[in-house]
């Protein structure tokens, strides 16, 4: 199958090369424009907004607080997070790999900043969901960053809105904060990660 994928893209590739070689006026069509060009090399490339993200680049160890409903106790747990740029410096990966409430807990998260929108956003999907988290950046700067999400409550299969904020402390501490509407409506923390950076 793949051979003959591969061989059908060659055939279609000299057929068009052929063609272009036959009909220089179709060739003269066939040139970028420079702005356009132009707007897709500004689109692809890295700059001072991606270099920002620079503070969540390394190996930290991590403790969890999370809140499943206002006013309770909260859980605590552990883990370790290994971030690092991906596809020349274009996005940061996160491996997440720690336990809630005793069960072994694992997530993959792509914090990027989209030159075209003028905006940061985040992904992230891990192993007690089928879902994928999304979130775009509402501001900040390269010590804070907000940011609004959407994910599905499982109860009700609707989308539900939560906010998030980094903050990066120094060079060795950051920290992630997210709220969730609460039962009554009104957005309550549930879960704050301190992130220290493993020597």
């Amino acid at each position: 199958m793949r051979k003959t994928f591969a061989l059908a893209t060659a055939l279609l590739l000299v057929c068009c090369f052929t063609a272009i070689a036959d009909d220089k006026p179709a060739a003269k069509k066939m040139e970028m424009d420079p702005a356009m060009m132009k707007a897709m090399m500004d689109a692809a490339t890295p700059g001072a907004a991606h270099k920002a993200l620079d503070g969540m680049i390394g190996t930290w160890d991590t403790k969890v607080t999370s809140w499943m409903m206002p006013g309770m106790d909260p859980m605590v747990s552990t883990g370790t997070s290994e971030n690092k740029w991906i596809m020349g410096g274009r996005y940061v990966e996160q491996r997440f790999k720690g336990d809630i409430m005793g069960m072994a807990f694992e997530g993959i998260g792509i914090t990027g900043y989209d030159n075209v929108k003028k905006q940061y956003f985040g992904t992230w999907i891990d192993s007690m969901s089928t879902g994928m988290m999304t979130s775009v950046g509402t501001g900040g700067d390269a010590k804070t960053m907000t940011f609004k999400g959407t994910f599905a409550d499982p109860m009700s299969g609707k989308d539900v809105t939560c906010e998030e904020k980094m903050t990066v402390i120094d060079a060795d501490h950051t920290t992630f904060e997210m709220w969730v509407p609460g039962p009554d409506g009104k957005m309550f923390k549930t879960m704050a990660i301190e992130y220290s950076r493993k020597k």
